[in-house]
């Protein structure tokens, strides 16, 4: 029964999100996403006791890979959810006074379509990454796509026109990629004589089939069908050179927008590949799967050191080090070995993260209402909790200790040196350097300085634009110091389900 309600919890939602009148709908924003939380890390707590939950027929059936990216997006839709309060808040003071100005009377239809398409968005993330029905699945991405557009249009400015534009068209090209590349899996495990269907858990009965098809001529049909779905599901997650539509849609979406497209949809993508990847290691062809991950995870790396040197626009830049570490992710998963457990800390570590900084990035926006970083100084002066986690994130998300990333990068390094040799370690580095050298000139100069002249004094830091983004710091810092035994297990057992 809990495993349903945390599909059915925010579709719900998001549907009483069209009840007529003036009621309160931040308020059910809240409450659903700490209750989607809840019950995220209840279902967690029963796996790690030993249960295997399943609903709905058996259209749910998570594993430990799939829960560590629900639990992500659960923690990151709560932290949007009370950021969203603030924000909106804003949202509405600027929409009354334009109207006004109009002659126009302000209706709340932008924020309810908003709020529903927000609660739809984390019903598909929740169906990706509780399935193991890889149709589901693809199902899930898809839907993700179609929610989360009007999420990008939310200012309905020409450009988020265009971004919204450019994230459809090349991801719906990337999901139909996807679809062939399902297609293609199932021609390759298709058995006239079966004497039943597969059922919902499609991944343990592919799993199961790839142990006996190795040296078949089947194996073609397979090899093509994980380029499809890397090359698909790659297009979402912002593998380079896919990545095109990932900075215009994160810069032109609002910030808690921004933040659980890059700390959350990235995963789901993520996780199609890995499910590919599962099957692929089955049939005894981890090394073929494995080096394709390590070339797009090495290319995006390298794009994204290319485009973050000299960017002066601070979402962009932000967007760019999501090309940068989703290539750590797929390199990660590619090399195996040890670099699995580092992997799936990297994973948690760069969500909460780069959800922490988007939402800070919202709150400088909002202050000095423009996207330069040049525009943007003595942010210790005049926004000093701002900029304190301003600089924090920085300095966690290019992997500086104490932070978790840097436990993450460092096991993944180790991980690199035991299986792939020193020319992947060489690429690795070298990248990590320049990106750290790239994004440290904007950010510095935004924090040190004086604050420009022209910006009005009369701004305070509220407590929904700063507690979220203070909270997911303290996490990361506390997952640098010391991983709990909890979470080290359940990255184990989601490490062990791609071979480590």
């Amino acid at each position: 029964m809990t495993l349903a309600l945390i599909l059915l919890v925010p579709l719900l939602a998001g549907l009483l999100m069209f009840v007529p009148g003036s009621w309160p709908r931040r308020g059910l924003l809240a409450l659903t996403a700490l209750t989607h939380l809840l019950l995220s890390a209840l279902t967690l707590r029963d796996m790690l006791a030993g249960a295997r939950p399943s609903a709905l027929f058996g259209l749910l059936q998570p594993d430990m890979l799939g829960m560590v990216f629900l639990l992500l997006a659960a923690t990151l839709f709560t932290a949007a959810s009370f950021y969203a309060v603030g924000y909106l808040r804003e949202e509405d003071k600027k929409h009354v006074k334009r109207d006004i100005q109009k002659g126009q009377l302000f209706t709340n239809a932008p924020e309810t379509r908003f709020l529903s398409c927000l609660c739809f968005f984390v019903t598909a993330m929740t169906l990706v990454t509780t399935t193991a029905n890889l149709g589901a699945l693809w199902v899930g991405i898809e839907l993700t796509t179609l929610a989360s557009a009007p999420l990008i249009y939310f200012h309905r400015h020409q450009s988020s026109m265009e971004a919204t534009w450019k994230y459809l068209m090349i991801c719906s090209v990337g999901i139909a990629l996807a679809l062939l590349g399902n297609i293609l899996m199932s021609v390759a495990f298709h058995n006239p004589a079966a004497s039943s269907p597969e059922g919902m858990d499609q991944l343990s009965a592919f799993m199961e089939k790839a142990r006996g098809i190795e040296g078949t001529d089947r194996v073609l049909w397979l090899k093509a069908a994980f380029i499809f779905l890397l090359v698909g599901y790659g297009t979402k997650m912002g593998l380079a050179p896919l990545h095109t539509w990932l900075p215009d849609a994160h810069s032109q979406a609002p910030s808690m927008v921004s933040g659980m497209l890059s700390g959350a949809l990235l995963n789901c993508a993520l996780l199609g590949i890995l499910r590919g990847h599962q099957i692929l290691r089955a049939a005894g062809l981890g090394d073929f799967s494995g080096k394709l991950l390590v070339f797009f995870g090495l290319l995006s790396m390298i794009t994204a050191a290319v485009f973050i040197v000299g960017q002066g626009h601070y979402k962009r830049l932000l967007a760019y080090s999501s090309v940068e570490h989703m290539g750590i992710l797929a390199l990660a998963f590619g090399v195996g070995g040890g670099a699995l457990f580092g992997g799936m800390l990297h994973a948690v570590c760069h969500s909460l993260t780069k959800c922490m900084l988007f939402l800070v990035a919202g709150n400088i926006l909002t202050r000095y209402h423009s996207l330069s970083s040049y525009d943007v100084r003595g942010l210790r002066q005049d926004m000093p909790l701002s900029g304190a986690l301003w600089t924090a994130g920085f300095l966690a998300i290019v992997g500086s200790p104490p932070f978790g990333l840097f436990v993450s990068e460092f096991t993944i390094l180790k991980g690199i040196f035991a299986n792939a040799g020193l020319s992947v370690a060489f690429i690795y580095l070298a990248a990590l350097a320049v990106i750290f050298v790239g994004m440290s000139i904007p950010v510095l100069r935004m924090a040190q300085g004086t604050p420009p002249h022209d910006v009005p004094m009369d701004y305070h830091e509220s407590l929904f634009s700063v507690l979220p983004p203070a909270a997911l710091c303290l996490m990361v810092l506390g997952l640098g110091l010391c991983v709990p035994t909890w979470l080290t297990e359940t990255l184990n057992r989601a490490a062990a389900l791609l071979g480590a």
